[in-house]
């Protein structure tokens, strides 16, 4: 039995790494049809705060019941590790999604497919999966004190900046969709530098991440979050451009101010 969760999980790590070049590809070429891009040809539809419910789940269910059966689940420092990343999918899947229910605007509401819902679904029991079982069981480095809170802390302030700019632009957004206009060019802050300051703040986060558990599951959880983010950033850019024309900052960029 150990050997085949230890089979499993590093089938399941190298999945995560070979998903990540096709994502950045496909999305590169096709936009996800959700959102602003949303668009018939996708199956069913979901209201947008049930399919963010139910596709994040994972990451709280999942991962709070295979940590407990982990090698160091009763080890300090895994579970303050596993901390910042169950804050983190409390917000997405809680919050969020009940922020958005009481944020109706009938300008801009579009449903979601259930069939993109399910892709996320999936992809969230497999990162689900990696990152409990890596903090509980995997890991190896809550031997060395010291190289362990620094890393901690150094990763935490990344984390805690990406969370922060995170929860500002998610907060810019809905209150542009609560007064009713439709869409809107966003302005102030880090929407002067790129087109989706959420994006870039969620990116930081899991850089933070990546630092804080040195694994190569939190690795492989920030170079996926790029290659899915990273182009979706690049398509909102140009749909901003071709529905605002003049009126939409040129200089912007995606996703990195300055870069990309």
């Amino acid at each position: 039995m150990i050997q085949d969760d230890a089979s499993l999980f590093h089938n399941s790590l190298l999945a995560l790494f070979l998903i990540a070049p096709p994502t950045f590809l496909s999305l590169t070429f096709l936009q996800a049809p959700y959102g602003k891009h949303h668009r018939p040809g996708w199956g069913p539809n979901l209201p947008p705060p049930l399919a963010w419910l139910l596709m994040e789940s994972p990451t709280l269910w999942l991962t709070l019941l295979l940590f407990p059966h982990g090698l160091h689940s009763h080890n300090p420092k895994a579970q303050t590790l596993i901390t910042p990343f169950l804050l983190h999918y409390f917000n997405r899947t809680i919050i969020y999604p009940l922020r958005l229910l009481f944020t109706p605007s009938k300008r801009t509401a579009s449903g979601f497919p259930l069939s993109v819902a399910l892709m996320a679904f999936v992809f969230n029991l497999l990162n689900s999966y990696l990152q409990a079982r890596s903090i509980s069981h995997y890991h190896a480095h809550y031997t060395s004190s010291g190289f362990f809170w620094f890393r901690f802390f150094i990763g935490l302030l990344v984390f805690l900046c990406g969370t922060g700019i995170n929860v500002w632009a998610d907060r810019v957004l809905l209150r542009l969709k609560s007064e009713g206009k439709g869409y809107v060019v966003p302005r102030g802050g880090l929407f002067d530098l790129v087109a989706c300051p959420n994006y870039f703040g969620e990116i930081v986060e899991w850089l933070g991440w990546a630092v804080m558990t040195w694994s190569w599951a939190g690795l492989g959880f920030f170079l996926y979050t790029f290659a899915n983010l990273g182009p979706r950033s690049r398509a909102n850019r140009r749909w901003y451009l071709e529905k605002f024309g003049e009126d939409y900052p040129k200089q912007r960029k995606g996703v990195i101010p300055y870069l990309y």
